[in-house]
């Protein structure tokens, strides 16, 4: 399965990868930290050295060590894997669930690094991250043009133009999550050309396409407006870079069309999945855009700016979004959490790793309904917007899942096929 593939190679090269960053920063470290600077990074690099070792000869997984908030919860879920296996030997590297055991990776990541201050607030992925970025310069100019243009004359557009344009901003964003290093382990996964050129093109692609659903739940949220005092969308953010921009662009879109009168974004709280979004990664994104040099790309970067400053926009995040937990535990093991999604109009979750979290990562029948793999999740309406990294997918006609595995064998780990997918309580 691409589960093995992933445990067997790719997890090694990104954890290579890390090893790698941290020796050519050993002279930023000495700068800046002198002889403790470099020590802390020789510690770290012996932790995670050992951790390749353990997750390449199939080693049983270990309790966390450090005394970071999440490690009880951490080594709870542990107990729990050893329970499901009715005493059949430890939970190993290869006899796990894949989502557990690539999540516990990147916690461990984390541990080699906050264990071994004054480096313990290195981000080993912050480079990559920002190459992506940059090496996407072309379709970012290319979108902030689009999206400054559209803004011109956007109080004057009717309904039926605002839904397309909402439309081909959702595709944007859809697209944006192709861009995502830790499917190419780290190597580069940047957006190349603008994505609106080709959207035609996407839509033979995207295999449940819930946008006609999407707009009627915003339009009535917006004629009933009784009960909540604002229209409030939340976005799980997944990558940065590329991704993060079309989100962004999305984000802005729905409050200047006066579909939302605000967006909540939410973030990871530590390093993951090589370039999942951090609170410095949206703020460094905005900052990029804003002293660009480029009109239309530093007006978005001066704008978004104000929408945080105004509130309308709120970047949070929380320790349940790097916990290796499906969804439908969300309630029991982050009930704060639980309650702030509830009061939100729509839940908008980027990117394959939400998805898998979403369906309980299972081997579900391509048929099975997504509100049932959802195991009962639903604080608010959510939709899913994601290319397939990952061998779930849920919520397909009959037949079209085995149709398309008759071509193209590889379609559900290539990231070419994607879903706007949203739960039948819309």
């Amino acid at each position: 399965s691409f589960a093995y593939f992933t445990i067997k190679d790719r997890l090694p090269q990104i954890l290579t990868r890390v090893i790698d960053t941290l020796h050519r920063h050993k002279n930023e470290f000495f700068e800046e930290h002198g002889e403790k600077g470099v020590e802390a990074e020789k510690r770290a690099i012996s932790f995670l050295s050992k951790l390749r070792n353990e997750l390449q000869t199939d080693k049983p997984v270990t309790p966390l060590e450090d005394d970071l908030p999440d490690a009880a919860l951490w080594n709870q879920y542990l107990d729990y894997q050893r329970n499901l296996s009715n005493g059949n030997g430890e939970p190993s590297w290869f006899q796990s669930p894949w989502l557990y055991a690539e999540c516990y990776m990147y916690r461990r990541i984390h541990a080699a690094l906050v264990q071994n201050p004054p480096i313990d607030n290195f981000d080993v992925f912050k480079e990559g991250k920002a190459q992506n970025f940059f090496e996407s310069q072309e379709a970012v100019i290319a979108l902030c043009t689009y999206f400054q243009e559209l803004l011109k004359n956007i109080k004057d557009l009717e309904e039926k133009q605002v839904k397309e344009e909402l439309f081909k901003l959702l595709q944007v964003s859809l697209c944006g999550n192709k861009c995502d290093l830790s499917f190419s382990a780290g190597g580069d996964s940047s957006q190349k050309s603008s994505p609106l050129q080709s959207l035609e093109n996407m839509i033979p692609y995207i295999l449940v396409n819930d946008m006609e659903k999407l707009w009627s739940l915003l339009v009535n949220a917006k004629k009933g407006n009784t009960e909540k005092s604002n229209v409030r969308i939340d976005i799980i953010l997944d990558n940065a870079g590329f991704e993060l921009v079309s989100d962004l662009v999305l984000a802005d879109f729905l409050l200047s069309s006066k579909l939302a009168d605000e967006v909540h974004f939410h973030g990871k709280s530590i390093p993951w999945y090589v370039s999942d979004t951090t609170k410095h990664d949206f703020n460094w994104t905005i900052k990029q855009l804003q002293s660009a040099n480029h009109m239309w790309m530093s007006r978005c970067g001066i704008n978004w700016e104000g929408n945080l400053k105004k509130g309308v926009w709120v970047y949070q995040d929380h320790m349940f979004w790097t916990l290796p937990h499906d969804f439908s535990c969300m309630a029991e093991v982050a009930p704060d959490l639980y309650a702030d999604l509830q009061k939100s109009n729509l839940l908008l979750f980027k990117g394959d790793l939400n998805y898998r979290k979403l369906t309980g990562d299972r081997k579900w029948e391509y048929t099975v309904p997504f509100h049932q793999a959802l195991n009962k999740f639903h604080p608010a309406p959510l939709c899913s917007l994601r290319t397939l990294k990952s061998d779930t997918q849920v919520g397909l006609k009959p037949g079209q899942g085995e149709q398309i595995q008759a071509t193209e064998p590889e379609w559900m780990v290539s990231g070419k096929y994607g879903v706007i997918q949203s739960d039948a309580a819309l």
